[in-house]
């Protein structure tokens, strides 16, 4: 029999780590190769880890809930045989394994606990965040730092700064070395969270429902981006009449050659991918006091999933698609989205995102920001109106076929007139719609 160490695998450029929400095998049970053992969530999606081997799983070395870093080993599966890619060491080695298994637990569980900031009364960017996880500092030892920006926040430079002298003062003196009219702190507060009193109805008839951990992450997130963005919105409303007609007389040759539905969505998406290359300074994001100019368009689109939740998919390189392939990448994340099948990947890198609140029959709507991004339109639904019709013999009034776009931008670094230009070039776009384009 010999030992193979089944690892956290990459799945992502950005995605460095991953919490564990359900073994699916238990230790003794036969696995197959490529059936999948345990079920991870990163910050955006949910998904499996398959077995590279066949076996009987012997060990499990992280439970749920447990952060995980990629690369790290997770589970040990006895083999039959000895050709195993990455063999444990020998059995006369297995007690230092043991050990070094176990404490690299410790560790990861030690590296993990400066994630969870839902005990602080203050608000911490997500950068300074990811800096204070990568250096072991603690929801505690962060309260305790002195903030420069507004209102007493901690910006990147105050938890540099801190990082840098913490590295040149001696260790904490421990509590026996205070002075004996000192009281001791007490440990009360460390554990308040886990005692975190639960809502209670008052009439009896009220249904009390835990937010599930993509609602949470969803929850955060939103809150986040709007104490951190000057959240501003521009509307405008476009004649869709051609581009309505246009589809109407292209959809079913398209379905029947491509095997792919044409919906409104690539239409609007390569309007947006259009409009970004001709106003760059949209395709930014904003770190701390410093501007980010992305080089790649990578369009978000925001989706919702079966059980309610949200979640913002990427097309990447959307600029450089043609309709058919931007009509491809739409259905196949959208597809994907829906069954659950996306991969972490997937929603990485984007850049500017787009939602259609016109799916559920909104006119227009204020969408929140995709931090770190700076701006989000929302698709209104397309309406039969009245409207009037220059022509050179008069003006007369007809039934017109019109949306609005809802372009939600952050004025930090977004003025007026670049948000509202920029969304007045998405809708001239669209109006000039080439009725006789071939696809």
């Amino acid at each position: 029999m010999a030992k193979f160490e089944l690892k956290l695998p990459k799945m992502g450029e950005s995605v460095a780590e991953a919490t564990i929400t359900n073994w699916l095998k238990n230790v003794g049970d036969t696995i197959a190769a490529d059936e999948a053992v345990l079920e991870i969530a990163t910050d955006k999606v949910d998904s499996e880890v398959p077995s590279e081997v066949s076996g009987t799983l012997s060990e499990i070395l992280f439970q749920v809930n447990d952060v995980v870093k990629v690369g790290q080993t997770i589970a040990i599966i006895e083999t039959e045989g000895g050709a195993v890619a990455e063999p444990v060491a020998q059995a006369v080695a297995a007690a230092p394994v043991v050990e070094a298994v176990d404490a690299a637990v410790e560790v990861a569980k030690e590296i993990a606990a400066p994630a969870d900031f839902s005990g602080s009364d203050k608000f911490y960017s997500p950068l300074v965040k990811n800096i204070a996880k990568e250096e072991g500092i603690s929801v505690a030892e962060l309260d305790t730092i002195a903030g420069s920006g507004k209102d007493g926040r901690v910006t990147k430079e105050d938890l540099l700064q801190y990082i840098k002298n913490r590295g040149n003062q001696p260790a904490v003196p421990a509590a026996t070395t205070a002075p004996a009219s000192t009281p001791a702190p007490v440990a009360a507060p460390v554990a308040a969270p886990a005692t975190q009193a639960v809502p209670v109805s008052v009439n009896g008839a009220d249904e009390i429902v835990e937010m599930d951990r993509m609602r949470k992450l969803i929850s955060k997130y939103m809150v986040e981006s709007v104490q951190t963005s000057a959240h501003v919105q521009s509307f405008i409303e476009v004649d869709v009449t051609n581009i309505v007609k246009w589809r109407d007389k292209v959809k079913n040759e398209f379905e029947k050659r491509e095997s792919e539905k044409l919906t409104f969505t690539p239409i609007f998406m390569e309007a947006v991918a259009k409009a970004l290359k001709d106003f760059p300074m949209m395709n930014i994001s904003v770190e701390g006091e410093y501007i980010i100019k992305k080089k790649n368009i990578n369009l978000g689109m925001a989706a919702a999933l079966p059980n309610g939740n949200l979640i913002v998919p990427v097309i990447k390189n959307a600029d450089q698609l043609n309709l058919v392939g931007m009509a491809k990448a739409v259905n196949d994340l959208g597809n994907r989205a829906k069954a659950g099948k996306l991969k972490p990947d997937d929603t990485q890198g984007g850049t500017y995102t787009v939602t259609n609140v016109g799916t559920f029959g909104s006119v227009f709507g204020t969408p929140i920001i995709n931090q770190p991004q700076v701006g989000i339109l929302a698709l209104g639904a397309i309406r039969k109106v009245p409207a009037v019709i220059e022509t050179p013999e008069g003006d007369f009034i007809g039934i017109r076929q019109k949306m609005f776009l809802s372009h939600s931008y952050d004025h930090r670094v977004v003025d007026g007139a670049l948000g509202g230009s920029f969304v007045k070039r998405v809708a001239d776009y669209l109006e000039a719609w080439d009725s006789n384009r071939t696809i």
